[in-house]
């Protein structure tokens, strides 16, 4: 499994490495929402939690689809504006500038495109705004989240510029709250992050500084592509000639594909080594190795790592049968993998990341990336 990039009549001049500060606030958020994915941040996502006000507190958990599940498009909006050298903004101002640039029809379907998880991400799916049959099937796939979840995706189909105006105004807040500082702390190390990849672009080529981006980004040169290796499948080609790279901080371990149908291909990817892993007992490797030998199982990890799934959610995104998914989801909670949890009339299952950071963080890495 693989995401690839067709990059037939790449010039080297049309691949640009930018830090973006809007997609470094999209990580941190989900740093916040999901401190199990980064236990180097620990402390810093304790301490920001600790002194952050209630009121934006609240408001982080309305909208947290766009950062706790996955990460949202809308954080690297200059991928979806035309032209091949639209880049990442100097500053979070810039950026958000950007995003206003969106037309209500890619703000919405890029807001929606893991609530809607049923609809595929590589094809060009009809307008959520303008498809109403399309919006009972999100507002189910938000309740499964929550209420405040359900309430933000209706107000998206009702007020797409309220909505929008109300991001904006949320992440101004969070810069103010949090980011602001944290930003001019690891704007340094990205920005050298990025002239070293640039530099390996000019003087070795494409293959090197894809290499340097991580070991499992390779270049098939006789096919004129990049492969990704990750636990899913997918395909895009440049847009107008563009490839883009942005280097993430609070990002790692994942490192995330833009291949959205009409966008610009960009290599969301992490800078900076991952702490070691604890080894795991024999026994325990034994029976959870046992567990995740199974493809679907490792499919069902990628998914419970992001966020919380019904059986019949699951079961939608896999194309299996719920009794399918049970069947598997009883093996990995037998390995002891899997946590299960009640809320309201649904069962939410999730994947006990420390668990799996004990096993190895190879596994980690894989179903985070």
């Amino acid at each position: 499994m693989s995401v690839s990039i067709d990059i037939a009549g790449l010039r080297p001049e049309r691949v640009a490495v930018v830090p973006s500060p809007l997609a470094e606030l999209g990580m941190a958020l989900h740093a916040l929402s999901e401190p199990g994915h980064h236990p180097r941040l620990q402390g810093w996502a304790t301490g920001v939690t600790a002194r952050l006000d209630p009121h934006l507190a609240d408001r982080m958990c309305e909208a947290d689809f766009l950062w706790r599940t996955t990460f949202s498009d809308i954080f690297l909006p200059y991928a979806g504006l035309p032209g091949s050298a639209v880049l990442p903004g100097a500053t979070l101002a810039e950026d958000l500038d950007l995003l206003d640039k969106l037309t209500d029809e890619q703000f919405v379907d890029a807001a929606l495109e893991f609530i809607t998880c049923s609809l595929d991400y590589d094809t060009r799916t009809p307008d959520l705004l303008a498809d109403s049959s399309l919006r009972p099937r999100a507002l189910e796939a938000a309740a499964y989240r929550g209420p405040q979840q359900v309430r933000f995706t209706q107000r998206l189909f009702d007020d797409p510029p309220g909505v929008r105006a109300w991001v904006r105004r949320f992440l101004e807040d969070c810069d103010e709250a949090f980011f602001g500082e944290a930003w001019a702390r690891l704007t340094h190390q990205l920005a050298a992050d990025a002239r070293h990849k640039t530099e390996l672009l000019r003087h070795k080529g494409l293959a090197e500084a894809l290499a340097a981006v991580s070991p499992v980004v390779t270049l098939d040169e006789p096919a004129g592509r990049i492969v990704v290796d990750k636990l899913l499948e997918g395909r895009t080609s440049l847009r107008d000639g563009g490839l883009l790279l942005v280097p993430t901080s609070f990002g790692w371990p994942h490192l995330s594909v833009l291949h959205r149908p009409g966008w610009q291909p960009v290599l969301h990817y992490p800078v900076g080594s991952p702490d070691p892993a604890v080894p795991p007992s024999v026994e325990q490797l034994t029976l959870r190795l046992t567990a995740l030998s199974h493809p679907v199982r490792m499919r069902i990890c990628r998914f419970l790592a992001r966020s919380t799934y019904t059986t019949s959610e699951l079961a939608q995104a896999q194309g299996m049968t719920a009794p399918e998914i049970s069947r598997h989801l009883a093996v990995l909670k037998k390995a002891g993998l899997v946590t299960t949890r009640r809320r309201g009339r649904y069962v939410l299952h999730q994947l006990d990341v420390a668990v799996v950071a004990r096993l190895g963080s190879d596994f980690l890495e894989g179903v985070l990336r």
